[in-house]
């Protein structure tokens, strides 16, 4: 078994310690640790996490390998630090069966880059009408406790309060994308006054806000859990706010792409700004930031969409929604809650490790990094500023927003189960 000392790295943000690495497992943490034999890594400066757990991932495999693959896609997720994603269920054929979340499930295992765990459909063919195999896709081997139909919205009250109640048996979460569909009609972008004035149909903030009054008010009557996919106003802030003050068990999530990006991008008609929920104001960012600081939102999900060329690079009605954020996303994060003084490394953790993992009960992952815990580590150089350039992404796709615009902060080192999937900044 392999040992390697971690040496004076700033552990969540903190005073420098060494972390000495055996096997799989954290051997110790503290102040001039030494192991015979061991590599070192010289962290000095840099700052030390628990290995990123992403609840919102989209792999595309099977169906869309043109997109991306599980190999391609958790490739990028070591790069971004990540060492368990969450993947979809819009597969082709859709995740609605224990044997394609178990065909997902193994292929991560067998490429080794993160942990992946297949979230399943919560209606068959997430066509919304009947109720898929959540108790068999719980029971099987990949063990599934996230259910979504994510891409399209559980609209029906009945089909949704029936997912509730079928997954409270064994603790598992319904996670929802908020979107009413006859509100949402040959929508386009943000209903406001970008739309208005690009005349591009619009997105009104109610349909999101609607189904989350709706499914909290469902979750409490059935005593459930639900969680609530990439929020984006600042009405949804304020409704889960409202929730849990009741003490509803919901919890939710935030994209990257909406703590910093706007609405106002659209004016340049570029599809790689065209996304599912789509950009909000200055006004719902500032919001989401706020609640994400002050943990009414509970986790940073990349919801990682990656499209292949063609689909994005056309005119603004026939683009694909979605932008790829797996490699991106901890710089994002560090520039909007970071540098800004709104969150510390500490809750940079929680937000993106430890809450993630309690939420979709990833074992394993989203662990303290002190001794006797799984050595599932991300080593961030937080002083870095590079321009963001996705012809060097591991990702298949290269649909990212930020293309060309400078970002804080860069990836060395990541570490599953103590083996290394990316050295200085380069996949193993």
């Amino acid at each position: 078994m392999s040992k390697i000392l971690i040496r004076g790295a700033e552990v969540l943000g903190g005073a420098a310690q060494d972390v000495l690495i055996d096997g799989e497992t954290i051997a110790a943490v503290g102040s001039g640790l030494d192991a015979a034999g061991a590599e070192v890594v010289d962290a000095a400066g840099k700052v030390l996490l628990p290995g990123l757990v992403d609840l919102h991932t989209h792999l595309r495999e099977p169906g869309r390998e043109d997109s991306e693959t599980v190999l391609t896609g958790t490739r990028a997720a070591a790069s971004g630090g990540y060492t368990a994603v969450f993947a979809m269920a819009n597969t082709f054929p859709v995740a609605d069966t224990a044997g394609v979340v178990e065909q997902v499930y193994r292929l991560g295992r067998e490429h080794g880059y993160c942990d992946v765990q297949p979230i399943g459909a919560v209606t068959v063919g997430l066509e919304g009408k009947q109720l898929a195999e959540l108790g068999a896709m719980h029971e099987s081997a990949a063990g599934v406790t996230v259910f979504s139909d994510d891409g399209k919205c559980v609209d029906d009250a009945v089909i949704m309060r029936r997912a509730l109640e079928y997954v409270k048996a064994f603790g598992g979460v319904v996670a929802q994308h908020a979107q009413e569909p006859r509100l949402t009609e040959g929508a386009q972008m943000n209903e406001g006054v970008v739309s208005a004035e690009l005349g591009l149909g619009g997105w009104p903030a109610v349909a999101e806000e609607s189904i989350i009054a709706r499914d909290v008010l469902l979750a409490e009557h059935v005593g459930s859990r639900v969680h609530i996919c990439h929020l984006s106003t600042a009405g949804s802030v304020e409704i889960v706010r409202w929730a849990k003050s009741r003490g509803i068990a919901v919890t939710a999530e935030v994209t990257p792409h909406h703590l910093l990006l706007t609405d106002e991008l659209v004016r340049s008609y570029d599809p790689v700004y065209k996304v599912n929920p789509p950009l909000r104001t200055e006004r719902d960012v500032r919001a989401l930031r706020e609640a994400l600081a002050d943990g009414t939102i509970d986790i940073v999900a990349t919801d990682h969409a990656p499209h292949p060329h063609e689909d994005k690079d056309c005119e603004w009605a026939a683009a694909a929604m979605g932008m790829v954020g797996l490699e991106t996303a901890l710089s994002v994060v560090q520039e909007t809650m970071v540098d800004t003084g709104l969150l510390d490394w500490a809750g940079v953790a929680d937000r993106m490790s430890f809450a993630p993992a309690r939420i979709g009960r990833a074992t394993g992952h989203g662990r303290p990094v002190s001794a006797g815990e799984p050595a599932h580590l991300t080593l961030v150089d937080t002083a870095y500023r590079g321009r963001v350039d996705p012809a060097g992404f591991a990702s298949r796709s290269r649909n990212t927003p930020y293309e060309g615009r400078e970002l804080p902060g860069r990836v060395t080192h990541t570490w599953l189960r103590g083996k290394a999937t990316l050295v200085d900044g380069k996949l193993t």
